[in-house]
């Protein structure tokens, strides 16, 4: 139990005397920090004895360095050396400047957020190198002992983060191809040419839209998920308590949710593909009258197969990319709430960004291979 703080006042050869009690702390003060100065106050010469506290902390010193108002010097305190060196740091710090707040205008504030930029960039290419060396050590530590494998996580993220996504995927692309399939036909229709609509579903969905919207719609839903995942662990020291009981949180943590996206990613791009199909099927029937027959018999003879496997060659990449964005946005992810809100807006941002140029760097490449 506290002793709340006190004091007692007496006149000693022309001066006086203070001699404090008690817990003078930022619980048992109380008023006795406002007492003191006013009993304090116009006396020239005083003796300070401090040897009868119990306790004290930095409000403490704080309240008595006030109440001697500069007055305070070593040859009128008596105390323990501990409490004496805790006067000297408050004191310090009661002294201090704050540093002139110097502000950019101009031409030298552009160059100033630029440099910035530049080094937080730098800063960010160093933290992902670091990430994808830890990475790859846990993974060949998998590979040489595939026990290390936690399959039960894989095959709950796999849900979670893949399958329960399909209704979503399913239905967003079914209305892309709906839109698809209606933008041609209405302007194909002016040139006579409105059979062709067939094509544009079949080369747009299969080619671009059923994994970019996928991709996409992860990027939003998983990646933030990873992140605020990892992130809230992070805050609460739990991957720190994981480090000192032996288990590393990249092959417990971070390898499951590789995995899972891996798996899911591929089977939620052919799901997007047959939605989109029949979604520009079903708008051909009803605007152009072309029977669904029709409508996979024209895809099997001038779409084919190969813009299909163009398609799904990009998934793995983008489930490598989205778990990798995720996961290493909430292990950069500090001690505060604000960091973590920051940390998975960056995720979102990062990943759909990263999504958009490689799906940018594949057009290229299968342009140049004449694919």
């Amino acid at each position: 139990m506290g002793v709340p703080a006190e004091f007692t006042l007496d006149d000693k050869d022309g001066g006086k005397s203070v001699v404090l009690s008690g817990d003078w702390t930022a619980r048992g003060m109380a008023d006795a920090g406002l007492r003191l100065a006013e009993a304090m106050k116009g006396s020239e010469s005083f003796d300070l004895d401090l040897t009868g506290m119990n306790r004290c902390d930095t409000a403490g010193a704080y309240a008595i360095i006030r109440a001697a108002d500069g007055r305070l010097t070593a040859g009128n305190i008596k105390a323990r050396p501990q409490t004496i060196r805790l006067l000297e740091l408050v004191g310090e710090a009661t002294q201090a400047e704050c540093p002139p707040d110097h502000r950019l205008h101009g031409f030298v504030a552009l160059l100033d957020r630029i440099g910035r930029g530049l080094f937080d960039l730098l800063r960010d290419g160093y933290g992902t190198l670091i990430f994808l060396g830890h990475l790859l050590t846990a993974l060949a530590r998998c590979a040489i002992n595939p026990r290390k494998i936690r399959w039960a996580p894989i095959v709950s993220l796999a849900e979670r983060a893949g399958l329960d996504a399909m209704p979503i995927v399913a239905t967003t692309t079914f209305f892309i191809g709906a839109v698809v399939a209606l933008l041609g036909a209405n302007l194909l229709t002016d040139f006579g040419a409105q059979v062709f609509s067939v094509e544009l579903v079949g080369v747009s969905v299969l080619r671009e839209f059923n994994i970019l919207i996928t991709a996409i719609l992860l990027a939003g839903r998983s990646a933030s998920s990873f992140a605020a995942e990892i992130g809230s662990m992070k805050m609460n020291q739990e991957i720190d308590a994981m480090q000192v009981i032996g288990v590393d949180p990249y092959e417990a943590l971070i390898l499951p949710r590789f995995a899972a996206l891996l798996l899911t990613i591929p089977l939620l791009t052919f799901v997007a593909t047959l939605a989109g199909l029949a979604g520009g099927m079903v708008v051909v029937w009803v605007a152009l009258d072309l029977s669904p027959g029709f409508f996979l018999q024209r895809m099997s003879d001038y779409v084919g197969v190969t813009h299909f496997w163009i398609g799904m060659s990009k998934a793995p990449v983008m489930a490598m990319v989205i778990a990798a964005i995720g996961c290493r946005q909430g292990m950069e992810v500090g001690n505060d709430v604000e960091s973590l809100g920051r940390r998975v807006t960056a995720a979102v941002v990062h990943a759909i960004f990263a999504i958009i140029f490689i799906d940018a760097v594949f057009a290229l490449l299968y342009m140049e291979l004449e694919v």
